[in-house]
């Protein structure tokens, strides 16, 4: 018994982290109904930030963390300024396709780095002695991570729901036109929705590094690995993003404790995840709590 419980303590750790880096697609997609394919390489690339700031500038980790947030803040809404804002009105397709090209340059820029040739791992920052609960143990690394996780979820949960900001990028995402007609700015509402992206996918990206060290192969994987969370969840919805998450965690976590090894079965935590998602997506299209939008023609 004391196994399966530690199963489900790795379940939730790794679940939390999908959940957090999964919020970075539906910030974006709840605003602009775009699909970032190029999220996972800003996780790496705050995660990098934070790693560089710490080891090599010598700042204390909570501070190197912090800056990472804010620094992949300005620059994911550089981005979106430089690249997308002239793509305002044109077919979504234009704008994916466009994302797609950000992700091959920011692979580009990374492998031309040491980042992407060799592995690093952050200093230990926390006691190596983990906290015992019974025979169930976590590291303090991952239960930092997991309470970090679910303060920033719900700040932004509270975000959406009772700020003004917040509210004027859900009416954007409801209707572009009758937004701009009450005075809602389109393009800043764009620019926001990229930042507060950018400031997730660092805070995720350092977590990971943390947890699991700084390989870049394994850091910008991250952002095809939430996709199956993203669409189970539902697109828009930052609750079925965390629900997802800690779904799809303890699936995988179940699958290589019990499956894998035996019964000559390999690699069924890789794949059931998916099998699961097409399985509901057969009877929730829209994901598990995806607004079902009714167009009447």
């Amino acid at each position: 018994m004391s196994y399966f419980f530690q199963l489900v303590i790795s379940g939730i750790v790794v679940g939390s982290i999908y959940a957090l880096s999964a919020l970075g697609f539906v910030l974006i997609y709840k605003s602009s109904r775009v699909l970032n394919i190029a999220h996972g390489q800003i996780i790496a690339s705050g995660c990098f930030i934070t790693y560089a700031l710490t080891v090599w500038a010598g700042i204390p980790i909570y501070i190197s963390f912090l800056a990472s947030m804010v620094i992949t803040f300005f620059l994911a809404m550089s981005v979106e300024r430089i690249f997308l804002r002239r793509l305002i009105g044109e077919p979504i397709i234009s704008v994916i396709m466009v994302t797609i090209g950000l992700m091959s340059i920011i692979d580009g820029f990374i492998y031309l780095t040491p980042f992407g040739s060799e592995n690093f791992s952050f200093p230990q920052f926390f006691p190596t002695e983990p906290i015992q609960f019974g025979d169930v143990s976590i590291s303090w690394t991952q239960l930092v991570g997991v309470i970090i996780t679910f303060v920033l979820i719900a700040a932004f949960s509270w975000f959406f729901k009772k700020s003004t900001v917040g509210i004027s990028m859900r009416a954007v995402s409801d209707d572009q036109f009758a937004s701009m007609s009450i005075g809602v700015s389109v393009p800043k509402v764009f620019g926001l929705a990229w930042a507060t992206a950018g400031l997730t996918a660092a805070a995720s990206g350092g977590i990971i590094g943390n947890i699991t060290g700084l390989n870049f192969d394994v850091l910008h994987s991250f952002g095809i690995t939430v996709f199956p969370v993203v669409i189970l969840g539902g697109l828009d919805s930052i609750l079925g993003a965390v629900v997802a998450g800690i779904i799809m965690g303890l699936i995988q976590q179940f699958a290589s404790g019990y499956l894998d090894g035996n019964w000559g079965l390999y690699g069924t935590a890789e794949i059931l995840p998916y099998i699961i998602l097409l399985v509901i997506l057969l009877f929730k299209p829209h994901g598990l709590f995806g607004t079902h939008e009714i167009e009447r023609v």
